[in-house]
């Protein structure tokens, strides 16, 4: 019998995962030839943690709790790191806690993944629920990180993936800034299925402007030596065209510039040492039984 690890980073949100695990509970209880394990990374949530109970589907429920506060991808890629290296498993399908990452598409995941094992999978978003402005911002992002990347990366962490994909990945500095972009440059080939968005079951989202652009600019400095090739690229042809555009040609030559010194700065999150060393950052695990 396969197992598969589920591991969920949550931050507050106890309210979430609670009602997060019951849904999930639901969606795979047909799944026989698979038994389920789940791993909460809790990022030093400032609230207290609630009654939880094990759902009766998962074999175990374990909720790892961080001494110091690092972070949404940070508190990923640890549980990644973890689970590599301390756990048996076939397969982990990584989620996030607030419901936006909707627990009956585990279920599609899971039968792509059965038809082509060796594979991981992605949620491709095909449809969002936030509001206009930010659906803009997204599709602004996508566009850019096109440009200057030559990669589409549709999708975010809502993942089912092999065991050899998480030991390919679970090393690479680039998984302590961002997760989509390091499977999108370390993996050659990935199976997807359309995914919608879901809405959070409690409370706004956290994930103010600054946190949206830092996330975006971490995606694309995974793939920072592509964007300052592509940028010499642009700055020559503008440059070419300096007679026809005028000023035009000189503006857009120094948003390329700016744009690269933004990308070199947040590239500078990556760190490999930090990654290995951040089992070193768990406080306790504790184990739910019932």
């Amino acid at each position: 019998m396969k197992k598969i690890l589920i591991l969920i980073p949550i931050f507050n949100d106890w309210e979430s995962l609670k009602k997060l695990i019951e849904e999930i509970n639901e969606n795979i209880k047909n799944y026989n030839d698979f038994y389920f394990e789940c791993l909460v990374v809790n990022d030093a949530s400032t609230i207290e943690q609630p009654k939880i109970t094990k759902p009766s589907h998962f074999k175990s429920l374990e909720i790892l709790t961080m001494k110091k506060n690092r972070g949404h991808a940070r508190c990923i890629a640890f549980g990644i790191r973890h689970i590599f290296k301390n756990k048996i498993f076939d397969n982990l399908i990584l989620m996030d806690g607030d419901g936006e990452d909707r627990p009956i598409e585990i279920k599609s995941l899971i039968d792509k993944m059965i038809e082509n094992p060796s594979l991981s999978v992605v949620a491709k978003r095909v449809k969002r629920s936030e509001g206009i402005f930010f659906q803009l911002l997204y599709q602004i992002h996508k566009f850019i990180t096109l440009v200057f990347t030559g990669r589409k990366i549709n999708f975010g962490n809502y993942s089912i993936i092999t065991k050899s994909d998480v030991g390919k990945i679970s090393s690479k500095a680039s998984l302590w800034s961002s997760f989509s972009g390091t499977i999108k440059k370390n993996l050659n080939t990935i199976n997807e299925i359309n995914s919608v968005r879901g809405l959070r079951y409690f409370g706004p989202s956290q994930m103010s402007l600054l946190k949206l652009l830092i996330h975006s600019f971490s995606i694309i400095a995974v793939f920072k030596n592509q964007v300052f090739l592509r940028s010499v690229f642009m700055i020559i042809f503008l440059s070419l065209l300096n007679s026809s555009l005028g000023i035009f040609s000189t503006i857009f030559q120094i948003l390329i510039v700016g744009f690269n010194l933004l990308i070199f700065i947040v590239s500078r999150r990556e760190n490999e040492q930090d990654l290995i060393k951040s089992h070193e950052n768990l406080h306790n695990i504790k184990n739910i039984t019932h």
